[in-house]
């Protein structure tokens, strides 16, 4: 499971007022709800794109902090692909970008830069 910050000053809420229809608008009907740290998060067993196995993906709150985004995509191996299923991976790609920078406003590059300063800023990580 990755969880994403939102832009400074903003909130989830604020950027997703409604994250059922906006997550069943992006990968298809919610099949039920999965706990994660104590929050429930949509599941999507059957995706409309057939990239994708299972999506878990919701509003992890935390108290006294701003929720963040949790998001676990399952996706088969592209091995297993046909070319049809080929073309769906490209536009899977799109579909996961699409929602990220709606629900938290930051492109695939800050995203990826707020990962780097996460571990970056981690005491576990030694970098000698």
């Amino acid at each position: 499971m990755k969880e994403y910050k939102m832009r400074r000053g903003e909130y989830l809420e604020e950027r997703i007022p409604d994250m059922e229809s906006t997550v069943e608008e992006y990968f298809g009907p919610i099949t039920g709800t999965e706990e994660y740290k104590g929050s429930d998060l949509f599941l999507i067993e059957e995706p409309d794109n057939p990239v994708f196995e299972k999506i878990v993906v919701g509003a992890v709150e935390y108290s006294g902090k701003k929720d963040k985004l949790g998001v676990e995509f399952n996706e088969r191996d592209p091995t297993e692909l046909g070319p049809d299923e080929l073309e769906a991976a490209a536009d899977a790609v799109d579909i996961k970008n699409d929602f990220l920078l709606e629900a938290t406003g930051r492109d695939a590059k800050a995203r990826r830069d707020s990962m780097k300063r996460k571990v970056e800023d981690d005491p576990d990580h030694d970098f000698d």
